[in-house]
């Protein structure tokens, strides 16, 4: 095999996974096992990812703050349901400053506890609601399988954690949390998900019901991209978040949390990617337009580089990079850039500047059917429909690709050898039984129950017991 070429993704989508993410110097491995260093390409994708996020949830009333990293071992047992699903993973701090510390500390593998914490000191009145706020932070969880993005024992992500004074308030927002997660994943990453809600079995530790968006990436695996949580009053007794009503009683608040993190990447290379390397969607690339000035002789460049500045004038509200590196080859930069995932090329050369245009390449179409030349007059407007056809166009390709690996089998034995190929979305009686022996059997887990569910009553996929809902089970990362 060709070192220099990046293996193909129908022969070991693992490896081409791990290799695209260093080629594209989007992250590396860190000294640390299970670590990783987010180098500056791959950051300005989270960055790209916190902005649209960032300002949805502005949108919708949430402000930031910043809690601490360490969190007392005692806050994490006043919830039992919550500190027996975190304790395996759980990184624990015993000594500090030399000396033994009086209590042990977690560092923090989400922010329920310290906020909760926080919240019962801070409400008091009907008044001080709701609460609705978010953090961008780390957070550390000490998997012992881990893959660059999508499970790492350090990552990067926003929680957000919200109070309000009724059960009904509470799940309006854990609701619209999704929705928010989900108009994100569409129409900016052009990621097709699926919004739905977990199983009691998959749900999140110390969660009345958890809810998640779901992705098919290209090797049909399932990716859980985003969740929101009702934590109902499970927290707010734990911590004691109460509030006087108008009543002048005192009520525990409903709260909720949601999250969503650096895995997001992963999604993103693993839904886009192909056998050249990253396909990036418009609105989120660090580079939006890469343009390569072509030239011979000084002449040459003379004329091309002042055509080029020209066009960057032009495209002055998009993220452009100029390559003038001149130590490379025009055909060497072609594939660079189409390894790192740019959605546009755009070529400058000397007949180019004859014709007052430029040869636009798309990432999306590969080859001649991807390449047209454009006039440098409104090209400022041509290249930003490109880029919007750009994301129309990933989107539908997932989304056909997703369509494509589903499945309805007609009874178990047929479930069994699909679920190796694809998404099987058959009806489920509900008995955590069931799932249970579904996962034991052929490695699939309940991925969500979608929340449209139009259809007519049936019978469990493994039991044949009345089934009112159909769920997707696949096998996951």
């Amino acid at each position: 095999m060709n070192k220099n070429k990046l293996p193909k993704q129908e022969e070991n989508f693992s490896d081409w996974y791990n290799q695209v993410i260093q080629r594209a110097e989007l992250a590396d491995y860190a000294p640390v096992r299970g670590c990783m260093v987010v180098r500056p390409y791959g950051w300005a994708i989270w960055e790209n990812i916190q902005s649209a996020l960032d300002k949805r949830f502005k949108d919708t009333g949430h402000v930031n703050a910043a809690f601490p990293l360490l969190i007392p071992m005692s806050f994490f047992e006043k919830e039992k349901e919550h500190v027996e699903g975190f304790s395996p993973e759980l990184a624990v701090v015993t000594i500090g400053g030399g000396e033994k510390l009086d209590e042990p500390l977690v560092i923090r593998p989400t922010s329920e506890t310290i906020i909760g914490h926080m919240y019962a000191k801070w409400i008091k009145s009907y008044r001080d609601l709701p609460v609705l706020i978010n953090q961008w932070a780390n957070v550390v969880r000490w998997e012992m399988r881990t893959r660059l993005f999508l499970r790492t024992l350090e990552f990067y992500w926003q929680e957000g954690h919200t109070a309000h004074a009724t059960a009904e308030e509470a799940e309006i927002e854990t609701r619209q949390m999704l929705d928010v997660y989900t108009d994100f994943a569409v129409n900016v990453a052009a990621v097709p998900v699926i919004p739905g809600t977990k199983s009691d079995n998959e749900k999140f530790a110390g969660a009345v019901q958890s809810y998640t968006i779901e992705a098919m990436m290209k090797d049909t695996k399932a990716l859980q991209s985003g969740t929101s949580h009702n934590l109902g009053q499970n927290f707010a007794k734990a911590f004691d978040i109460q509030y006087l009503d108008p009543n002048n009683q005192l009520q525990y608040c409903w709260t909720t949390s949601w999250g969503l993190s650096t895995r997001f990447v992963g999604a993103i290379i693993m839904t886009h990617g192909d056998d050249q390397g990253l396909v990036l969607p418009p609105r989120l690339a660090p580079v939006q337009v890469v343009i390569i000035p072509i030239f011979r002789s000084e002449d040459e460049k003379e004329s091309v580089m002042n055509a080029t500045n020209e066009v960057v004038k032009k495209l002055s509200g998009l993220r452009v990079k100029i390559d003038d590196r001149t130590e490379m080859t025009p055909g060497f930069k072609f594939n660079d850039w189409e390894l790192r995932g740019v959605p546009l090329r755009i070529e400058i050369g000397p007949k180019d500047v004859e014709k007052n245009a430029v040869m636009t390449a798309r990432r999306d179409i590969p080859g001649r059917e991807g390449k047209s030349s454009l006039p440098i007059d409104g090209l400022n407007h041509q290249i930003s429909a490109i880029l919007d056809d750009i994301h129309d166009n990933l989107l539908a390709k997932a989304s056909k690709f997703r369509d494509d690996h589903t499945y309805d089998p007609k009874d178990y034995d047929e479930f069994h050898s699909l679920v190796n190929s694809g998404w099987v979305y058959s009806y489920w009686c509900g008995d955590k039984a069931c799932e249970l022996k579904i996962k034991e059997e052929t490695k699939a887990t309940l991925r969500c129950i979608p929340l449209d569910q139009n259809i007519p009553d049936g019978k469990c996929i493994y039991c044949g017991k009345d089934a009112k809902q159909k769920a997707y089970f696949s096998r996951a990362y």
